[in-house]
């Protein structure tokens, strides 16, 4: 027994003419969408970090906004021998080294006894609520990026940046 082929034809004709429909739209729809310009690192804007972290560093906010729900991406300049304490953040934290020598440990106190070493190229990934702490030994920029919003709670609240300044 054949089945006839009419009714495939007409349904392949149909499926054709669906696809003809949904695609010119699909491509206007891509170029609408805004792609923000590629940043060569000499384009980077630096800035002085906020206030809940700790004072000497610069930051530079690469694509998003880290103060708002969604992806980011920012830049973080530390001089050498700079130091952030134990804490942790309400979301995952992703960091790349782009230069110098970043060390983490992991930990409810900073202790420059244990830890790792990352140089440039290293990368490392926080859970949200995980206690951590960093410190670096020279010049060192990281790249972060996560979920926004970006927030910091220090172990010890006497380690916060941002409530010293009020004092």
């Amino acid at each position: 027994m054949k089945r006839p082929i009419v009714p495939f034809a007409v349904a392949s004709g149909l499926a054709v003419v669906a696809a003809t429909q949904i695609l010119p739209t699909a491509a206007p729809q891509a170029a609408e969408m805004q792609m923000k310009p590629p940043v060569n690192v000499e384009d980077i804007k630096w800035g002085p970090a906020p206030p809940v972290i700790p004072p000497g560093a610069q930051l530079a906010v690469v694509a998003g906004d880290p103060n708002k729900e969604g992806l980011f991406t920012m830049r973080l300049k530390m001089p050498a021998n700079y130091k952030v304490p134990a804490h942790h953040h309400p979301t995952d934290e992703f960091v790349t080294v782009i230069s110098g020598d970043f060390r983490v440990g992991l930990g409810d106190k900073l202790d420059m006894d244990k830890g790792q070493s990352l140089k440039a190229g290293g990368f490392g990934e926080m859970p949200a609520g995980m206690n951590h702490y960093a410190w670096t030994t020279e010049e060192t920029v990281v790249q972060i990026a996560g979920p926004g919003p970006f927030a910091i709670t220090y172990v010890n609240p006497a380690d916060d940046p941002s409530k010293q300044a009020t004092k």
